[in-house]
């Protein structure tokens, strides 16, 4: 009667009780494990965090009165005051030490034999400064070094010698704790061992009994169902699905066969959808070399307008200065001024002209890229600016790595900005420019910063903008364009490029360039002024 009654539940509730008695099983033995555990851990924590710490800190205390004994030395042999920095850092180092193990003792017995040995440390210390150190300093102090080495050639180093002796005695037992701890830790770990190999097989067991149940039930039955539906999917879109087995395998396929029946219906609607998203991909695809097509055409424009408008502008920057030396003081001065803004205009003219040539021929014009050591290139940007840096600017870099990029490219995107934080340094105040590198993941971070005037956090976006100026015309040189050629470098290298708005004084920028594989990171610090 209960086979039958058995036979007739569905796979859901046979695996359901099936996983209900392993899962009390394993609740059991959680249990057991948590409280294992949470022990295991206490003792743990007994050995990372008190045990160990206070051996350290044992260590730092010895090692802090042996810096007090050689400051003592030291003061009572030279008189120097600077020589008693052991000595008083001692003072503070034992201090600490001496709370940190006070902080670190617990109720246990060991924890008492430690408290006392430390109590013996502290007397002793007080003894050997009491007798040893005071005595010396006060000597020093009110007699001279002759006094204070008298006393050191005089004492005898028993006081010292028996303080140390206990800081020892203390680290024994400090020692003897962290064992235990560490013994009471290793058991409690094999406990869990014990009691996961039990889990284990408990889950071994249970994963054999659901494997036979699936397959009586399940893997049998869905096979066949697999092969109905293999049929169907090589196109006999008519065939009728049906499954034996649990019910719900019954269930399953008549669902697929409705399945089916939808897939048969809409399959010319898939097909049509098919051609029409094929159709709106080449539309984009033609739309997108139509934009890539465009932007060469600007580029093109751009390169041939600044270099066809070379040649007439340079004949009228020339007659406009050949106007203003030959008649210059000739005429009125307002004619003399018109002049000279005619020159102005043309030189500035110029200047705009070649920078937007320049700004139009990266990425257009290039030689391949090759391996670019950033501390060459710093040499070389060095060299170029020492004219503009003068004898008090001092231009610093450390660390630079060698990347993948055109070193003429590279060299002029560290004279943009150097050249800048040159410019815009504060009045009176010698520029400090410092070049760094570090390595993220597949990139370099290369940071660029000044103590010069900065930039406002409004004008983050605006200054990598071609022609786009913060100040005004006669307040400081250029075309605006610096920063602009600088960001399409970084752009045509791979990278990216931006203002960093949490500095509070000075510039920094960063940007970033791909990493070249195989070449590690320089182990050296370079630094040079100019």
């Amino acid at each position: 009667m209960n086979a039958l009654k058995l036979s007739t539940w569905t796979l859901r509730r046979r695996i359901l009780a099936l996983c209900v008695a392993v899962a009390f099983v394993l609740t059991g033995l959680g249990v057991v494990a948590a409280l294992t555990a949470a022990d295991s851990n206490r003792r743990l924590d007994d050995v990372v965090n008190r045990a160990s710490p206070m051996r350290a800190a044992g260590e730092r205390l010895n090692t802090a009165l042996v810096d007090q004994e050689t400051g003592i030395r030291g003061y009572a042999i030279s008189g120097r005051t600077d020589n008693l920095k052991p000595y008083e850092q001692g003072l503070i180092s034992e201090r600490e030490q001496i709370d940190q193990i006070e902080n670190l003792l617990g109720p246990g017995s060991l924890d008492a034999k430690i408290r006392a040995d430390l109590a013996v440390v502290e007397q002793r210390a007080r003894t050997w400064h009491a007798e040893v150190a005071d005595p010396i300093l006060d000597a020093v102090r009110t007699q001279g070094p002759e006094a204070g080495r008298a006393l050191v050639d005089a004492g005898t180093t028993t006081a010292f010698d028996q303080l140390r002796a206990s800081i020892n005695a203390m680290q024994e037992n400090i020692g003897v704790l962290r064992k235990q701890s560490a013994d009471e830790a290793k058991e409690a770990s094999q406990q869990m061992v014990a009691l996961q190999i039990a889990a284990a097989g408990i889950i071994i067991f249970a994963g054999i009994v659901l494997m036979l149940v699936l397959d009586r039930l399940v893997s049998r039955p869905v096979t066949e169902l697999a092969t109905q539906v293999r049929d169907v999917a090589k196109g006999d879109y008519e065939k009728h699905i049906d499954a034996q087995g649990s019910p719900e395998l019954r269930s399953l396929a008549e669902d697929v066969d409705g399945m089916r029946r939808q897939i048969a219906a809409e399959l010319t609607e898939v097909r049509e959808a098919r051609q029409q998203v094929e159709w709106v991909n080449e539309q984009l695809k033609q739309q997108a070399d139509e934009l890539t097509r465009s932007n060469r055409d600007l580029e093109q424009f751009a390169y041939v307008a600044s270099h066809d408008l070379q040649e007439p502008l340079r004949k009228v920057a020339s007659f406009t200065q050949l106007l203003q030396r030959r008649y210059s003081g000739q005429l009125d001065e307002r004619a003399d001024q018109y002049i000279a803004f005619a020159v102005d205009g043309a030189q500035r003219m110029q200047r705009l002209i070649n920078d937007l040539l320049a700004f139009s021929r990266i990425g257009r014009l290039t030689s391949g890229f090759t391996e670019v050591d950033l501390d060459r290139v710093l040499t070389e940007v060095r060299s170029q600016l020492e004219t503009r840096a003068g004898d008090d600017a001092e231009i610093t870099w450390h660390d630079l790595p060698t990347v993948e990029g055109e070193e003429p490219l590279l060299t002029t995107l560290f004279v943009n900005l150097i050249g800048n934080s040159l410019k815009f340094a504060r009045p009176d105040v010698p520029s400090k420019i410092t070049v760094t590198a570090a390595s993220n993941d597949d990139e370099w971070k290369i940071n660029v910063r000044d103590n010069g005037i900065g930039i406002e956090a409004e004008f983050a976006d605006k200054v990598f903008v071609i022609f786009q100026r913060l100040h005004a015309r006669d307040a400081y040189e250029g075309t605006g364009i610096g920063l602009a050629i600088v960001k399409k470098i970084v752009e045509y290298h791979g990278g990216r490029i931006w203002l960093d708005l949490e500095v509070t004084e000075g510039t920094s920028i960063w940007f970033t360039l791909p990493v070249l594989a195989g070449v590690p990171v320089h182990e050296k610090v370079k630094e040079d002024a100019l």
